[in-house]
């Protein structure tokens, strides 16, 4: 506890004040975004910076991750209540704390299980992918209230296609109450990234609304936005709705961990910070507890924010305690003219939030050096934009398991041969491959297991079929961390294929836990006394003698 924001340093409390002022000038506009994204109301989006962010910067260990509002679980949830209620409603709200309650009770659960190892199922290609989708889907179902046209059901494409077809019946004022904000945030965002021009361009949009009646000329605004602060609501427990609201809740879980990992080490490494991630699942979790207690909706570690904070010299939790004051202030005695912003405004500054996320940079560098995971990554980003985002949730880990399981079941694995020089080089396991006239020093590139150990056995019977007699067969296990019990099978098997044909097996750098396994499998006890060596060059040596 408050190892995020102890000890406060004298000399950087200025930076963190300034780090505070500087999210809740970014962070405010994008939060109501947010709230739209997720079909709450947008006074909600302001809840999920106050008792959420609070709490995470008084239980986390990260000094610089920031908690809130974030658009891919915002996007999973207005998935998962699309068909159950209507966006705004009192029953979507109801439901959205109840999704909250149930995914940080799973953050919680995995911090009581320690399960904080899962973040590694996501990798950063698909996680690219499922960015880029997600904001995809996000920008393209802001455009019919950009074009201030009727907004139609069914897939992102339908929706987005619906917009265009209305393209000629778009509202005049509308359109250009959405290319002036986008000329505002991209113009002042081309002058300097640290301006708030998300902040301006919604301030300009509420004045200039208020100033020339934009309502009686067509352009629908946000209507009343209720003051005060959140009060304390517990969710509505039903076990019909938890149990569908399950699956969304896991697939945000899922999402939370391994985006707030990432930004949380990311950062802890740059500034060369301990972290505890242990805790940190102890803050997301409470976190989300307290969103669902608040009348709000699922939050999560943001990159965004946390850049916003950084960038503006915050190096502690103290910055996020900072936006909560000022959020505090917004609450009690600016939410009356909210209700003059242009619903317009507010769909551009999501679109552009939506543009943000969509990583071609990061897709063109994967295609650049690694054209099967780019393949990954489209096919997940295809996924979230065609099925939606909770399947692409679903798809990006199974994308992420397959693609660990195509490197291990076709490693890269080598017969090795002394160079002139001394050192090991690696030759294709093929019939004439020898490190030495009568001795094969073959080294398999991964953990042996059910799907890969035949993989090994057609390795060794290609090598030793070469018209050049084996004598010896070293299996190196550099590589090799477990043997499952398949492979174990096939070990054994591969072993009297050897005996048969008069040539020993033997083990090189095998770890102290396989030796364990081999032990317990028996595949010990059926070697020589004499078959394992700490390293290859020592196999190479007893051959030798």
């Amino acid at each position: 506890m408050l190892a995020g924001l102890l000890p406060i340093e004298r000399a950087q409390i200025s930076g963190d004040l300034l780090g505070g002022l500087t999210l809740a000038a970014l962070g405010i506009p994008e939060a109501l975004g947010y709230a739209k994204i997720a079909g709450m109301p947008v006074v909600t989006g302001l809840y999920t910076m106050l008792l959420p962010m609070a709490v995470f910067a008084v239980l986390g260990s990260s000094r610089h991750l920031v908690v809130g509002a974030d658009s891919a679980t915002a996007a999973i949830l207005a998935a998962a209540l699309a068909s159950t209620a209507a966006p705004g409603s009192p029953r979507h709200v109801q439901l959205a704390g109840l999704a909250a309650l149930l995914a940080g009770g799973l953050l919680l659960l995995a911090r009581l299980v320690r399960l904080s190892f899962l973040v590694n199922f996501l990798s950063r290609t698909v996680l690219v992918g499922f960015l880029t989708g997600v904001g995809v889907s996000i920008a393209a179902r802001q455009v019919d209230e950009m074009l201030g046209v009727p907004a139609a059901s069914g897939s992102t494409l339908h929706r987005l296609a619906a917009a265009l077809r209305q393209l000629p019946h778009a509202s005049t004022s509308t359109v250009l109450v959405s290319l002036a904000v986008a000329v505002t945030v991209l113009g002042l965002r081309r002058l300097a990234r640290r301006l708030p021009g998300a902040l301006l361009a919604v301030v300009g949009a509420i004045v200039v609304s208020q100033a020339a009646d934009l309502a009686a000329r067509g352009v629908a605004v946000l209507g009343a936005v209720p003051s005060g602060l959140p009060r304390l609501t517990a969710p509505v427990l039903g076990w019909h709705d938890a149990t569908a609201l399950l699956g969304p809740a896991m697939s945000m879980f899922v999402v939370i961990l391994a985006q707030s990992s990432a930004t949380a080490r990311a950062y802890a490494a740059r500034y060369d910070e301990e972290l505890d991630d242990d805790a940190d699942l102890l803050g997301l979790g409470v976190a989300n507890v307290a969103a669902a207690v608040t009348g709000t909706f699922v939050v999560n570690g943001s990159p965004t924010k946390s850049q916003m904070v950084d960038s503006a010299g915050g190096r502690s939790q103290l910055a996020p305690l900072t936006t909560c004051a000022v959020v505090v202030v917004v609450l009690l005695l600016l939410t009356a003219p909210l209700a003059h912003l242009p619903i317009a405004a507010l769909a551009t500054v999501v679109f552009l939030i939506g543009i943000e996320l969509i990583d071609v940079p990061g897709m063109r560098r994967i295609l650049a050096v690694r054209r099967a995971e780019f393949v990954v990554a489209l096919l997940t980003a295809a996924a979230v934009v065609l099925l939606g985002v909770e399947q692409g949730v679903v798809l990006a880990i199974l994308a992420s398991v397959v693609d660990h399981l195509r490197h291990s079941y076709d490693p890269h694995s080598s017969v090795l041969v002394k160079s002139a020089s001394g050192h090991w080089t690696s030759l294709a396991p093929m019939a004439a491959a020898r490190t030495e006239p009568g001795l094969v020093v073959y080294r398999f590139g991964s953990s042996l297991y059910f799907a890969n150990a035949a993989r090994l056995a057609a390795d060794v019977t290609t090598v030793i079929e070469g018209a050049d007699p084996v004598r010896w067969f070293c299996l190196d296990c550099a590589a090799i961390g477990d043997v499952d019990y398949t492979a174990a099978a096939v070990l054994s098997r591969l072993h009297a294929q050897l005996v048969s044909r008069n040539i020993r097996l033997v083990l090189s750098n095998v770890i102290a836990p396989l030796r364990h396994q081999l032990d317990r499998y028996g595949i010990s006890g059926t070697l020589d006394p004499n078959a394992f060596f700490d390293t290859a060059g020592e196999a190479l040596a007893a051959f030798h003698r």
